[in-house]
């Protein structure tokens, strides 16, 4: 019998657990559950005869994956697979996975709500301003930037684009505005909202002279990754832009000093909040579970990131 680890320090919801376990018994595999662990050895420990592991934000390092010696196959519930070591899956003879699109529109959703709490004032009683007619520029126009797009039209705002990986006839039959650089998607937007990954290309890419190319009444709303931002640079921005707000669901390096400096221009939630819905939770989770029963059964390898 394929034994398939289900491992997540953040825990799936008891609904999808039941989901993912069902897709296995079908399958006749034996599912083992290792949540809220508080050691990685734990991880490295239970991971020594499995077939397949599932994991969400959890760190499958080059130790977690040399251990896993009946290891084929890994799969992140979630768009995002910077947690999982290509380079020691693929010497290992691992195919990593990925589950793109599942958490979509909870990743949007997060992205809209964080701009208008922000556009608000917090709700702290002050006047705030309205997103309606303001500009809005999507760096990465993937699943999340598509539905963030959808979202911030039905809002009245003139949504920009820049994705040189996306044509721009694509961009532009969802009633968005396809730009060439990404300058000038900064130039143009008063709210950008980041969907770029985190490597070698994109890490501190987004800095002080970017930055402040935007017009007045700045926002940055990142739901990606927090080392795709300069960290000092944004700091010079804080300092030097009175009208600059950023908002994250990854706290930086530096959020302390910038809540304690300028507590009416920023926001983090207190952990990656995008996929923490129950719909994004049942839906990664049951993909990741389909896929694993798909590569095992029959070498399906869609979605294969490495």
């Amino acid at each position: 019998m394929k034994k398939v680890l289900i491992a997540t320090d953040k825990p799936f919801a008891k609904v999808a657990v039941t989901q993912i376990k069902e897709v296995f018994d079908q399958a006749n595999y034996e599912t083992i559950m290792l949540e809220k662990y508080t050691d990685q050895s734990d991880f490295v420990n239970a991971v020594k005869d499995v077939d397949a592991v599932i994991i969400r934000s959890d760190k499958a390092t080059k130790e977690v994956l040399d251990a896993a010696k009946n290891l084929k196959v890994i799969v992140r519930a979630g768009a995002g697979y910077d947690n999982i070591d290509l380079q020691a899956a693929t010497a290992n003879n691992i195919v990593a996975m990925n589950t793109p699109g599942q958490n979509s529109n909870a990743v949007a959703e997060l992205a809209i709500g964080m701009m208008i709490y922000m556009a608000r004032a917090k709700f702290n009683g002050s006047s705030g301003t309205e997103i309606k007619e303001k500009t809005l520029g999507i760096h990465a126009y993937g699943n999340v930037g598509k539905y963030v797009a959808a979202i911030a039209k039905g809002f009245g705002m003139k949504v920009y684009a820049f994705d040189p990986y996306v044509a721009k006839e694509t961009i532009e039959a969802d009633g968005v505005k396809a730009v060439a650089t990404v300058e000038e998607l900064y130039q143009k937007c008063q709210y950008i909202s980041l969907h770029i990954p985190a490597n070698d290309k994109t890490r501190e890419s987004i800095n002080f002279k970017l930055l402040s190319k935007m017009p007045k009444g700045a926002t940055l709303v990142n739901t990606a990754r927090k080392e795709v931002i300069h960290e000092d640079e944004l700091k010079k921005i804080f300092e030097q832009r009175e009208d600059f707000k950023y908002l994250s669901d990854v706290a930086p390096n530096c959020a302390e000093e910038l809540m304690a400096l300028y507590e009416n221009r920023c926001y983090f939630t207190p952990k990656k909040m995008g996929a923490q819905t129950s719909e994004a939770n049942i839906n990664a989770g049951i993909a990741a579970a389909k896929q694993i029963v798909n590569f095992l059964e029959k070498g399906d390898k869609t979605f294969k990131v490495n």
